[in-house]
């Protein structure tokens, strides 16, 4: 990596700026002026804040004119949330604030959903999850549980089959298991009695009709969705959420990381947690051989998100669709396609075989692994820890505090042990 543009401030240049550059000029005569052996507090307090207030022009100086953005133009500094506007409800999802307190308790939909190329992609309505899980759910294809809250997307899905592992990362959102059958472990999981089981059913679903979609054709509404919710009397969802940074304290980290690397201030120290933390603008998780299902990503500084594709060139991209009830169509008719870019990537490394029938895949979910976690354009690396099915993943830095993740979707990627993370 080559640093560019690097500022450095030398003990001399401070002394010149704020004591002076040359001794007193001597009359004829006169005794030369007697050496101060220290500074009084009075001086010391004006050096002090002359420190401070050089060191801040310089930072602002600095970054405007030598961190350019991807345009080349000089960056746009994030716009800072004011005291204000970071007054109110954040959504335990997602972290992001929300315009309506009550939408926090709002019921959550776990949707299993496919990412194979057998009809499976684009999928539809994937931008509006506020977490999404990938793993392999069979011969190396991958699979998602995209978790909703409050949809407003006309078309989700396509709906697919449920996995054990799957499952066991829905459970701490307290959420509705939408699903199309699954592997017979997961089933039976599934009916206990514990969960809210919304398997296939033309109440709640309907089957597209472009050609291309094969057996991935099947799709739900956000107007079914509720429709669900109300015949079952699921009002709330008490989720548990992952640590989070408001939108202020995001855009505060960010700003601290920008000018950390124009000014080279951060100087690694014993506990301090900068040391763990390192620029990453590009990302490579790959889950095996396929690059079909491999991913990279690209981060974008001015959207700060990252862009998301497969190792084979394509885009990951997915249809949009307008709000509302549109009835039953197929999203190829009323919806446009537009890349995915979550704000926070995770990938965390887990062991993972076959499953007993020699066909699925089995994920130990329960326990810890190492972890990376990638937001605002940089990469922390630690562990994951779950310690129960019913409790919520948490993912910790190399200290063993828990790293609290910026607002926004976070995609989150369980990758094999014989996988790889590269940045």
């Amino acid at each position: 990596m080559v640093e560019k543009n690097k500022i450095t401030i030398t003990e001399e240049e401070l002394k010149a700026a704020f004591v002076g550059k040359s001794e007193p000029k001597k009359t004829p005569g006169s005794k030369p002026p007697k050496k101060k052996q220290s500074f009084s507090k009075k001086d010391l307090a004006f050096l002090i804040g002359g420190v401070i207030g050089l060191v801040t022009g310089i930072t602002l100086i600095a970054i405007s004119l030598f961190l350019p953005s991807t345009s080349g133009s000089a960056i746009d500094f994030p716009k800072i949330p004011t005291e204000k506007t970071e007054k109110g409800e954040y959504s335990l999802l997602t972290g992001e604030r929300l315009e309506d307190g009550a939408s926090k308790t709002a019921p959550v939909y776990c949707i299993q959903t496919p990412n194979g190329t057998d009809g499976g992609r684009p999928q539809v309505g994937l931008k509006q999850a506020g977490v999404i899980f990938e793993a392999i759910a069979e011969a190396g294809i991958t699979r998602f549980a995209a978790i909703y809250q409050a949809p407003t997307s006309a078309i989700i899905g396509p709906v697919r089959s449920l996995r054990t592992y799957y499952l066991e990362w829905d459970t701490p959102f307290d959420c509705a298991i939408v699903h199309a059958g699954g592997a017979e472990d997961a089933l039976v999981a599934v009916s206990s009695g514990e969960y809210r089981d919304l398997t296939e059913t033309p109440a709640y679903f309907y089957r597209g009709t472009h050609s291309e979609r094969l057996w991935n054709n099947l799709f739900t509404t956000s107007a079914k969705l509720r429709e669900y919710s109300q015949d079952k009397n699921f009002t709330s969802s008490d989720l548990k959420s992952f640590a989070r940074l408001t939108p202020l304290e995001s855009d505060q980290a960010r700003m601290e990381k920008m000018t950390s690397k124009v000014l080279d201030i951060t100087a690694p120290s014993e506990g301090n947690t900068s040391e763990m933390i390192a620029e990453a603008p590009k990302i490579e998780i790959r889950f095996g051989n396929s690059a079909t299902f491999n991913v990279n990503y690209e981060y974008d500084p001015d959207s700060n998100t990252y862009l998301r594709g497969y190792v084979n060139g394509t885009k990951h991209e997915v249809y949009n669709c307008p709000d509302g009830d549109l009835g039953e169509k197929d999203p190829e008719e009323t919806c446009e396609l537009q890349q995915m870019a979550p704000s926070v990537v995770i990938a965390m490394v887990v062991q993972e075989g076959r499953a007993t029938d020699g066909y699925h895949e089995s994920i130990t979910t329960i326990g810890s692994g190492k972890a990376y976690v990638f937001q605002n354009g940089a990469v922390t690396t630690g562990t994951w820890s779950k310690t129960s099915k019913a409790d919520q993943i948490k993912f910790l830095d190399e200290s063993g505090s828990e790293i609290k993740l910026a607002p926004g979707q976070t995609f989150i990627s369980a990758v094999p042990n014989y996988g790889s993370v590269e940045y």
